[in-house]
């Protein structure tokens, strides 16, 4: 079993910088593949960026790439999302989530992830 623990949110204003971290316990964090998705106020969850076992591969939502980095550190079982020049548009509830089902390959839905955090807020003022 995985449990994800986010952390880092806040408020900043438009163009600042967040770094959000994702720390998981259990033994198996390094083999799982990993994502950060958001959840804006009164829309659905949407895919932010995923990160493979290895930390080797990355792939991002086309609104954020550019200005997020999704990285990992497994021997500190810890997952990150730098955010830079954030926009009014990135304010969100941000989640973390672990796939036990994919090592290598990059997910992009929900449904392929079975761990999740209970997130972190996410304010960007104009």
């Amino acid at each position: 079993q995985v449990q994800l623990v986010e952390s880092g949110g806040g408020l900043v204003q438009a163009g600042g910088s967040l770094r959000l971290s994702c720390a998981a316990s259990g033994r198996t964090f390094s083999s799982y593949a990993m994502g950060w998705f958001r959840q804006p106020p009164g829309k659905d969850r949407e895919f932010v960026a995923s990160i493979d076992w290895s930390g080797s591969n990355t792939y991002y939502k086309d609104s954020v790439k550019g200005r997020f980095t999704i990285s990992r550190d497994n021997a500190k079982n810890t997952m990150y999302l730098q955010m830079n020049s954030l926009k009014p548009d990135d304010t969100a509830v941000y989640y973390c989530t672990a796939s036990s089902l994919y090592r290598a390959v990059l997910p992009t839905t929900g449904n392929e992830y079975n761990h999740w955090g209970q997130g972190t807020q996410v304010t960007v003022s104009s």
